[in-house]
């Protein structure tokens, strides 16, 4: 029998990295679109203490980007044995295009949040889950 061969510990991490990275930045770019922005943070002229759609965003790209680490990472794991089915890969890949298009579309359109704000938004969507997919990769490498 062959023996069961595995990705590097790092190479798992990167990738499941970047993936959690890019599932919280479509979740930032389509929540944009829903009045769902980390903007309304920054802004001085918001009348609440911290504006429910914030709060919200900030959660969901949290949960994405820890979700998507997570997922990618136990996938890749699992992929160098060949035990993800084809109709599973294929399925995943036609989700994550799906995704990454939604949030290209929703990224070209005009921005309906003030240019400072949007930066610094999508500088803190960024870091957020950057550091959450590591958390998800991380605790996904720690199980296996």
């Amino acid at each position: 029998m062959a023996e069961t061969s595995y990705f590097p510990r790092r190479l798992i991490l990167a990738g499941a990295m970047m993936s959690g990275l890019l599932l919280a930045l479509a979740v930032h770019m389509l929540g944009q679109r829903f009045g769902l922005d980390l903007g309304s943070l920054w802004r001085s002229d918001a009348q609440e203490f911290m504006p429910a759609g914030a709060a919200i965003a900030w959660w969901l790209i949290a949960a994405m980007g820890f979700v998507g680490g997570y997922v990618t990472a136990t996938l890749l794991h699992s992929a160098a044995s060949g035990a993800i089915p084809p109709r599973m890969r294929q399925f995943l890949i036609a989700v994550g295009v799906l995704v990454l298009a939604g949030a290209g579309q929703a990224a070209s359109a005009p921005s309906p949040v003030p240019t400072v704000a949007g930066v610094v938004a999508g500088v803190a969507a960024l870091l957020l889950g950057g550091v959450m997919a590591f958390c998800g990769a991380h605790f996904a490498l720690r199980k296996a």
